[in-house]
């Protein structure tokens, strides 16, 4: 499909307008109500890793605008009462039936305290599809989506309960070594994978970490 009025577009602007309306995940999202079409991306990794099933607590770092809120809400059961979903961005999202939104920064003791609060016990996964604003340089973005990566494993570290999970964004790079190691150190499994609905193009792929052996 062609965009109209690509003349007077930027051809960055035009590129991006031409593959959100010929990607199929765009517009299949839409079809099923998920926010983005990176709820496909938290589908696939739940298929391939069993991260979520009804009952369990999850929190969503970084959610807005809230698809992998979404698919977690379904899939926990958390709108009829079986899970609990929480979601924290800087940014407000709009409500989700099913799902305790805060708006904040995870890192600040009180939004802390207030996720542990909703959480109402340890939590079975911890996600984290959070990433800085591109920079354009592909080694300081690497260095910057992995230190995120490393502030939300951090915040896992204290509230996933022992056999939890944690699953991370980052952007392949070779930083992520230290990261991986500790990893490593506090969860049964550690896995890549870069889910089919990632775009071929991104340089960015998943940590699935499962079996978290409880704080040292």
């Amino acid at each position: 499909m062609r965009v109209a009025g690509a003349r007077r577009r930027r051809a960055s602007s035009t590129q991006w307008l031409t593959r959100q309306l010929n990607d199929p995940y765009v517009a299949e999202a839409r079809r099923l109500g998920y926010r983005s079409r990176a709820a496909f991306k938290l589908l696939q990794l739940d298929q391939r890793f069993a991260l979520l099933a009804p009952g369990r607590r999850v929190v969503d770092l970084g959610c807005a605008p809230g698809g992998w809120t979404q698919v977690c809400v379904r899939r926990t059961g958390a709108d009829a009462g079986n899970g609990v979903v929480i979601g924290v961005d800087l940014a407000a999202t709009e409500p989700i039936p099913g799902a305790v939104l805060i708006c904040g920064d995870f890192r600040e003791p009180a939004i802390a305290a207030a996720v542990t609060e909703a959480l109402g016990g340890g939590a079975d996964l911890v996600l984290s599809d959070m990433a800085a604003p591109a920079t354009g340089h592909a080694a300081t973005d690497h260095l910057r989506i992995v230190a995120l990566a490393e502030d939300a494993f951090a915040f896992a570290e204290a509230i996933l309960k022992p056999g939890g999970g944690f699953v991370a964004k980052v952007f392949q790079g070779g930083s992520e070594a230290n990261l991986l190691a500790a990893l490593k150190r506090q969860f049964a499994e550690v896995r890549h994978a870069k889910p089919a609905a990632s775009r071929a193009e991104s340089a960015e792929t998943y940590v699935v970490a499962r079996g978290f052996r409880g704080r040292s």
